[in-house]
């Protein structure tokens, strides 16, 4: 059997766009949003239905920062400035939401969120192959991707019994037209409305959180972001935790964020029961897979694409945060922690989940591993083709170069060169 050529994508600089995909882009021509906190305040206002406002000074400050930074990067296309100024009006309508929610019922705080397994990695270093598949236990709380953007359903607005969420159909619209642009997209990070997905879009509703790093290029809010102390921010994910297991259950969560990598204090103060999976690969081959993937959605938000300029700040933000991972991982309880190296993983994805399941103190059950192995036949790897990565040829980044400057995590942690 001839084996598989792979995906080449050899159209990062120059998007090659579908029919479909230039009209939509092209409709956007001539639109424009101002990135301010008062134009953002407008547009949520206008979108609540009478539910009141949110104000706090310090979330203000935070979008005002944030609203600067957008501004700043000149290569947002009319509908990436459109697309980062809806992001932001979202979030606030789901912060007012949650808001509306806490008010009607005071009870959600008495909510209590019990060790949570948090799983903590470089984005492609197995965390969301991991995360899914610990969601196949029906006995844990996860984020479908539907739930991570509208976490809050409007008023008025709950499902009847037996019918589909209106949510999941906004959801559904929205990743349709993701797709007329960016085909390949699934090929790297599969997304459809029951996808798990991570928390850091709730972070998101505090406007706090690295999310908006891989929004746009940034610089302002990064430095602002990594200046200021994350634990308010992960108090707020345990209040948006609450809610949300308040409004359906189970009890126990499984969570995931390349976040949490450089805030590891913050996480453990602010779930100091926390059970915590640090999944490790080779950084080289985790840039030149998110570097891919980063240049590959830069179509449908700038204009033009610079896959060098992109690359050279994933790089530098690869670095930071592993430089912070080596410098705290000792602030993670020995009792209460797992690294797991990528190629063990890959090689036996459930006896993995074993051994985290040992140290979480969650036992595995003959129908879990049934519900495991059967999510793992419903989505194996490659399931929408293979992309073919190339960092030096369409980044201009040399991966020995790069390993040489990751030397102290490769002395730290023993993952597999190229794996």
């Amino acid at each position: 059997m001839q084996a598989d050529p792979g995906i080449r994508i050899s159209d990062l600089a120059r998007p090659e766009l579908s029919p479909a995909a230039r009209q939509i882009l092209d409709a956007t021509r001539g639109m424009t949003v101002q990135f301010t906190v008062e134009a953002v305040r407008q547009a949520a206002a206008a979108a609540l239905d009478g539910i009141e406002l949110y104000d706090d000074p310090g979330l203000a400050e935070r979008l005002g920062v944030l609203c600067a930074a957008l501004d700043e990067d000149r290569d947002l296309s009319p509908m990436g400035r459109l697309t980062q100024f809806g992001m932001l009006v979202r979030y606030l309508v789901q912060r007012c939401r949650l808001e509306q929610l806490y008010r009607e019922h005071p009870e959600i705080a008495a909510v209590e969120i019990r060790a949570p397994l948090v799983i903590t990695g470089l984005p492609r270093s197995g965390t969301t192959h991991l995360l899914n598949l610990i969601s196949a236990d029906a006995r844990l709380r996860s984020l479908q991707y539907w739930e991570s953007l509208e976490p809050i359903p409007r008023a008025g607005e709950r499902a009847a019994p037996g019918a589909e969420d209106p949510r999941i159909g906004r959801c559904r619209e929205e990743l349709a037209m993701r797709e007329q642009i960016l085909p390949l997209f699934n090929a790297m990070h599969d997304m459809h409305p029951f996808h798990i997905h991570e928390e850091i879009e709730l972070l998101a509703m505090d406007f706090s959180t690295a999310l908006f790093d891989t929004m746009a290029q940034l610089p302002r809010w990064t430095d602002y972001y990594l200046a200021h102390d994350q634990t308010p921010h992960y108090e707020f994910l345990k209040r948006c935790l609450k809610a949300l297991q308040w409004l359906r259950g189970p009890e126990r969560w499984v969570l995931k964020s390349p976040q949490h990598l450089e805030q590891l204090a913050p996480l453990m103060n602010a779930f100091a029961d926390a059970r915590v999976v640090v999944t490790h690969r080779d950084p080289v081959s985790v840039m030149a897979s998110m570097m891919t993937m980063v240049a590959y959605a830069a179509r449908m938000s700038r204009d033009p694409v610079r896959p060098a300029e992109l690359g050279e700040t994933i790089r530098e933000r690869i670095v930071l945060r592993l430089r912070t991972l080596v410098g705290t991982r000792h602030l993670l309880p020995p009792q209460q922690s797992l690294d797991v190296l990528f190629h063990e993983f890959m090689a036996d994805d459930v006896a993995m989940v074993e051994r985290i399941y040992a140290m979480a103190g969650h036992p595995m059950t003959p129908e879990v591993r049934g519900a495991m192995s059967r999510y793992m036949d419903e989505n194996p790897r490659g399931k929408h083709g293979r992309i073919v990565y190339d960092m030096k040829a369409d980044f201009g980044i040399d991966p020995d170069a790069v390993r040489g400057q990751l030397e102290f995590y490769y002395r730290a942690f023993p993952v597999k060169i190229g794996a």
